[in-house]
């Protein structure tokens, strides 16, 4: 068997195809006629647009706009002004347009992947997607042709670019297994909206597979069986059909209130990075938005964004919900986020350093900037304003006074927006928890992120493997916290939601309800498997498994526990 890391549920039963990396090596050269080859570097920008342009066109017919999107994004990137106009210059200084498109591409792609953030390191896969694609123009090499896969393939991949997924027939695989990739990359995503399992990250899986051995992909558990007895089959196959019907059982679910099994009400919302995710929200029959974040306007480019850049962001937004809440948290940056050309200063503990709303309070241009856009937003739904890494009264206090200018800089030019926009505080840390009493009294509500509270209480980092068994939302300080941060939230009389991971967890769900969380907000995908789970429980069962768990002293007994009862 081999491990990885389960990306997109299913259970897939087939025969491999291993889709080998192209051969993409050049030798760089000096070139004397520069006319020629910048000739040659916009024909070929020409032939990728035009051949992208087709792909993006399958992919909305076969898996959805959404996805398609994603191609038709790929354009944008080799034809951005900057990008482009640097690999001209290369050119016009004697470089091949290979290596002028490759040493572009590739300062990209160093600099999303140095931001150690998740969704800015999918941009990084987009450029080499771009990257590869452009060099097999330059170079004449074909491309894979995964249409040709015959029914019930499992694909075997370094990496699933958003390009391949034009060639695949949903038909005809069954499974996906690719050396990289997480919970959210293109991998991932493409996968998920293709509903076919898959299993990325798999260390060597190229060189340990044969083309049409029979393997088994377990998309939950992250499992690749390889050689599979006819029992193991027949156990697999089973699991995936339960798998199928209790999928279609949660369609039941879907355009129906997220109400627990006694009648209380929840608000299900979804976290999203960008203005085209409020779309996949609203498909998924997300309730609004319980995170925006503001990074990606920020991190995908060289030059800060203006105002009109993020208000047209933000309204798309607003306008997509259809007067459903959109929360919107203000620039997080520093930690595991880099932005190069915002300068800031290599620090021994950035996590503990010069970041979010400390780096935006004292950049105040920019910070009253982001909020002149979300106030604009306002005025054409039901938008709101949250504060990251709020970690005293101070800060919240300073960041209302900005809001306040914000608006009456707006009056000035008779602009239009929500005079009374909720301002709430984002408690992702033990320090907003043990103060979350005096922070209910000034902020219109509250969102737990249960990432950072758990890393910052447990005081480790989920990505250090040494310490990654302290690193739990059950441990009993974690939940002391969460209990804490809610009930005071309830008792000011503001509304509590949660955005963090944990709050699509089955075990934590009832904790939550018990607590008195009023909103939950997780990734689209999972909106429907939370309003089921939600239902299951009233809130004297959820009360009395609570009840249970916070008596207990560590985390191992608290999740074993849990599990019994789910």
């Amino acid at each position: 068997m081999m491990k990885g890391l389960g990306a997109s549920d299913g259970y897939g039963i087939g025969r491999v195809m291993l889709i080998s990396e192209k051969n993409l090596e050049y030798t760089p050269k000096e070139i004397a006629d520069v006319e020629a080859e910048l000739e040659r570097f916009r024909a070929s920008v020409k032939t990728f647009t035009a051949e992208t342009l087709a792909q993006a066109q399958t992919v909305r017919e076969t898996v959805g706009e959404k996805e398609a999107k994603i191609l038709e994004g790929h354009i944008s990137i080799i034809d951005d002004d900057f990008m482009r106009g640097e690999i001209e210059n290369l050119i016009s200084a004697h470089q091949c347009a290979e290596s002028a498109v490759e040493q572009m591409c590739q300062m990209f792609i160093d600099m999303f992947m140095a931001s150690g953030d998740e969704l800015t390191m999918q941009r990084a896969a987009d450029v080499r997607d771009v990257r590869d694609s452009m060099l097999s123009i330059l170079l004449g090499v074909n491309e894979v042709k995964i249409s040709d896969a015959p029914a019930g393939t499992v694909l075997v991949v370094k990496e699933l670019t958003p390009s391949m997924t034009a060639g695949i027939k949903k038909d005809n695989i069954v499974g996906i297994v690719t050396e990289t990739g997480s919970q959210t990359s293109h991998s991932a995503i493409l996968a998920r909206a293709m509903e076919i399992p898959a299993v990325l990250s798999v260390p060597k899986a190229l060189a340990q597979l044969s083309t049409g051995e029979q393997v088994i992909v377990d998309g939950f558990n992250g499992d690749v069986v390889t050689a599979p007895t006819p029992e193991v089959i027949e156990e697999y196959t089973a699991k995936r059909d339960t798998y199928l019907r209790e999928k279609r059982e949660l369609e039941l679910y879907r355009g129906k209130p997220t109400v627990s099994a006694s009648g209380e009400v929840y608000e299900l919302c979804c976290n999203i990075g960008t203005p085209k995710d409020a779309g996949k929200a609203m498909e998924k029959d997300g309730e609004g938005v319980g995170l925006f974040r503001t990074e990606f306007l920020f991190m995908d480019r060289a030059t800060l964004p203006t105002e009109d850049e993020q208000f047209d962001a933000y309204k798309t937004a607003a306008v997509v919900l259809k007067g459903k809440p959109l929360i919107i948290r203000t620039l997080d940056i520093g930690g595991d986020k880099e932005i190069p050309y915002l300068g800031l200063e290599k620090e021994e503990n950035p996590f503990m350093g010069f970041r979010a709303i400390r780096y935006c309070l004292k950049n105040r241009d920019m910070f009253k900037s982001q909020i002149k856009a979300i106030l604009r937003a306002s005025a054409f739904g039901d938008v709101r304003i949250m504060f990251p890494l709020i970690t005293a009264v101070e800060e919240l206090r300073e960041g209302k006074a900005l809001v306040e200018e914000a608006k009456s800089d707006l009056r000035a030019s008779g602009i239009e927006f929500n005079e009374n926009i909720p301002v709430g505080v984002m408690t992702e840390t033990s320090a907003s928890g043990v103060i979350a009493d005096l922070l209910a009294k000034e902020a219109d509500f509250f969102s737990i992120g249960t990432n950072d509270l758990t890393g910052y209480t447990m005081a480790c980092d989920r990505g250090n493997s040494n310490v990654g068994y302290l690193y739990s939302p059950f441990q009993p300080s974690v939940l002391r916290l969460i209990k804490s941060i809610i009930e005071n939230g309830v008792k000011a009389g503001i509304p509590v939601g949660m955005c963090g991971e944990a709050a699509a967890n089955p075990m934590m769900i009832p904790l939550l309800m018990s607590f008195g969380l009023t909103e939950f907000s997780v990734s689209a995908v999972s909106v429907l498997k939370v309003r089921k789970n939600i239902a299951k429980w009233t809130k004297a069962e959820a009360d009395e498994v609570a009840a249970k768990v916070m008596a207990m002293a560590t985390e191992k007994e608290i999740t074993d526990y849990l599990k019994t009862v789910i």
